[in-house]
């Protein structure tokens, strides 16, 4: 048994806050699932969840039927959790009150809940994710839904299912002894729309009961990065709570994630790849014989080199969302590995297939939100591949500035403007800021709040055209001419000079790009 704040400690504060734990509050039993406005089904010890507890009446009801029935804690999302009159009666009743943060997956929590008790947290986390986790999953999104429930791929085969399968139908049973959803059924739900309804959202779809006996459906999308990763279906007696349903939906980016995870650490041949391609990247000792282990053609190589922005979705999880995206990409089993927060691919540089072209028109082909940063080295032989990978790590660092904007940056095509980074940087830690002109007008624009320094720039970028200088600031004509005549009474300074405007130009940069580096 495991008192309430050391389960706690053991799920993790990222997850639970223990708000109020009696000194003899320990967990005996298992975790139970609250319906709002339903009897509390607990006995004693359980934890009991408040899964849709939204209001100061239910999360009352809930405390006190918890408190009779000799739960050991009660688990309450914000801002009921904070209520001061839920607090009181939580202590009133003896029991434990234990906050779950806000964005928490109930079925997330069913899950690690029950690692906890079982003392699996740590083990699983040091073994990887194994199919018997996918499994234990499922029965933690039932509990949640209170339904079964089968976790399917994007084919509609069955990689897990819950207990209480014997509650359902034909058709759900079929497809547990078949793996796969069989055809008949699967057309039944194409005709529906509900195929094409999961390819659409995010949402739980509800599919009422059909005459030949199906029962109803609750079914919500699996995707990551963009990508149906597969579906869940949940066999209902009927239509369910929008409570329910949004805990049932709440629960799919943590499927998608562990489902990717499944499939990396199952696939033991690209985790021994992705080793021989580190040492390929760093050009260390071993490299040659990564090469050969890895059957690494004699021919140019280039390294590409992908960041996930922040977003809703686990960065994890988005980097193994994007190493299936390669994987169909050039249609064999690609030279790919992960290094910090950054995903790299050694991709030969060949028209044919399985090359860099195929490679682009893969990334290229669908529109990704967030937009990943994908920078891409030069050509170069198996002997070179550290430079190739380092001219994408500085392309990255571009992109992550915001001054390159491009969907895939390569190095071939933009060698001027790390020229202009490595300048600006020399420049700024030489302190050229402080020289001549600048350090005035930039004065003037923080005081007066005038746009001086970028109409110098803009001039400088298109001397003797006024047009296109005024363009670029989206300003008139006349009023760019105003300005640079405001700028010759501020400072003294010779335009006419050409080593003059190289000076001007190279300060202007080095301010530019230190804003933005």
């Amino acid at each position: 048994m495991l008192d309430i704040r050391a389960l706690v400690e053991r799920v993790g504060p990222a997850l639970l806050r223990t708000v109020i734990s009696p000194e003899a509050s320990t967990v005996a039993g298992d975790v139970v699932i609250a319906e709002p406005d339903q009897p509390t089904p607990a006995t004693g010890g359980d934890l009991v969840l408040g899964v849709g507890i939204a209001d100061r009446e239910q999360a009352l009801r809930l405390v006190r039927e918890s408190g009779e029935s000799g739960a050991a804690a009660v688990l309450l999302k914000p801002p009921v959790a904070a209520l001061a009159e839920v607090v009181e009666a939580v202590r009133e009743a003896g029991i434990a009150l234990v906050e779950v943060r806000p964005g928490t997956a109930w079925a997330q929590l069913v899950w690690l809940i029950r690692a906890a008790l079982a003392g699996g947290i740590r083990q699983t986390e040091e073994s990887g994710v194994g199919v018997a986790d996918l499994f234990r999953l499922a029965d933690a999104v039932a509990d949640v839904v209170d339904a079964p429930v089968t976790i399917e791929d994007a084919h509609s085969q069955v990689l897990a299912y819950s207990a209480r399968q014997d509650l359902t139908d034909p058709a759900r049973i079929s497809t547990i002894m078949g793996r796969k959803q069989p055809d008949d059924v699967l057309a039944k739900f194409r005709a529906r729309g509900t195929f094409r309804q999961l390819t659409k959202g995010s949402s739980a779809i509800f599919v009422p009961a059909q005459q030949d006996g199906t029962l109803p459906r609750l079914v919500v999308p699996i995707r990551m990065g963009g990508e149906l990763l597969g579906s869940m279906w949940a066999v209902v007696p009927g239509p369910v709570s929008e409570e329910r349903a949004t805990a049932f939906a709440d629960t799919a980016p943590l499927v998608a994630l562990q489902l990717l995870r499944w499939r990396a650490v199952a696939d033991v041949q690209r985790k021994r790849s992705a080793e021989q391609v580190r040492l390929l990247l760093d050009g260390g000792d071993g490299w040659r014989s990564a090469a050969t282990e890895l059957a690494v053609p004699n021919e140019e190589h280039r390294v590409i080199a992908i960041e996930m922005p922040a977003s809703d979705e686990p960065a994890e999880g988005q980097r193994l969302a994007m190493w299936e995206r390669i994987t169909r990409g050039i249609g064999r089993r690609p030279l790919v590995t992960e290094i910090g927060s950054v995903l790299y691919a050694l991709v030969p540089d060949r028209g044919r297939g399985g090359g860099w072209p195929e490679l682009r028109q893969a990334l290229l082909s669908h529109e990704l939100s967030p937009r990943p940063l994908v920078a891409v080295g030069t050509s170069v032989p198996v002997t070179d591949v550290p430079r190739s990978r380092a001219q994408a790590d500085e392309l990255i660092g571009l992109l992550r500035t915001g001054l390159v904007r491009q969907r895939v940056a390569v190095y071939d095509d933009l060698w001027h403007l790390l020229v202009l980074s490595r300048m600006a940087g020399a420049a700024t830690d030489a302190g050229v800021a402080t020289l001549g002109p600048l350090p005035m007008l930039r004065e003037h624009d923080r005081a007066q709040h005038t746009d001086y320094q970028a109409t110098l720039h803009a001039w400088l970028r298109h001397p003797g055209d006024p047009r296109q200088a005024s363009r670029e600031l989206r300003v008139h004509p006349n009023t760019f001419r105003y300005r640079m005549k405001r700028i010759g009474q501020l400072v003294d300074v010779d335009l006419d000079d050409p080593d003059v405007r190289s000076a001007l130009l190279v300060q202007l940069l080095a301010e530019r790009w230190a804003q933005h580096g």
